[in-house]
């Protein structure tokens, strides 16, 4: 090879090494970096009955959530007295309406369409599963949960869960908390579960059934919402050394029988 040959050589080299320079800074500036907080909301909206749907999602974009679990979820359905809300689809009409990707999973058919729990995400969905829970003897209806891995800036993932637990006895709910431990704890992703579990914080189901999670809200009362005297909604982390809790509230908000409750959390990367 001539020394003309190898100083063109030399010189390509180096420019292609300047030109991915900046291709390559763009690409740090997107990576999940520590401080980088992920915002979560939790709301059982009880199908509309006390709020517009826009109503609904004027308060969850006040919120300006990365995610949030939704719980009493309608589609289609055509329950009687609420005119307001006959045959809408609240899963892509809220997703609409606060520009976030939608998820759903029915649990059951209901009044001519289907009831369930969603997902609203900022970030998009890398897959999404809607999982039964068990219904042991004393269940009265059906339950599920939700996932979403969700892809975060930088190509990091977690997975995001929305659950709603059955209402009938502390023994149904703690089935149904083993079923989705003994599933969510093997997950390749760090895990967020919030949701509606219909117990208190002194359950078993909460205090024993829970251990290893993070618990990421308070513990202010969030039902019902015209008078608050229990605490049945959550959110909560695993494993529990992943993530720091920066901050978390719940809101005296009359939208619902239920309050929303709000955490702000770290995803440990180091």
């Amino acid at each position: 090879m001539t020394l003309i040959k190898k100083f063109r050589l030399f010189i390509v080299a180096i420019a292609i090494h300047f030109i991915l320079i900046p291709l390559n800074v763009f690409s740090q500036g997107e990576q999940i970096l520590p401080g980088t907080s992920i915002r979560v909301l939790c709301y059982n909206i009880r199908f509309g009955e006390l709020a517009s749907l826009k109503e609904l999602a004027a308060f969850i974009r006040s919120m300006d959530p990365d995610l949030v679990a939704l719980q009493e979820v309608d589609v289609k359905t055509y329950r009687p007295n609420l005119d307001h809300h006959r045959g809408k689809d609240f899963i892509t009409e809220l997703g609409h309406y606060t520009g976030m990707f939608s998820a759903y999973g029915r649990t059951i058919d209901h009044a001519g369409g289907y009831y369930g729990i969603g997902i609203l995400s900022k970030y998009p969905f890398s897959q999404t599963k809607r999982i039964f829970l068990p219904m042991p003897q004393g269940a009265r209806e059906q339950r599920a949960f939700l996932t979403a891995d969700i892809e975060l800036p930088g190509k990091q993932q977690i997975t995001f869960v929305s659950t709603h637990l059955d209402h009938s006895t502390s023994d149904v709910r703690q089935t149904q908390v083993e079923y989705f431990n003994n599933i969510l704890k093997d997950n390749p992703f760090p895990v967020i579960i919030a949701g509606d579990f219909n117990a208190r914080p002194d359950s078993p189901e909460i205090e024993f059934g829970m251990t290893g999670w993070k618990r990421a809200c308070t513990n202010e009362f969030t039902s019902p919402s015209n008078s608050p005297r229990s605490k049945i909604d959550y959110i909560f982390c695993y494993p529990a050394d992943k993530w720091e809790i920066i901050k978390n509230s719940t809101h005296l908000l009359k939208l619902s029988d239920h309050l929303p409750v709000f955490s702000e959390l770290k995803l440990i990367t180091e």
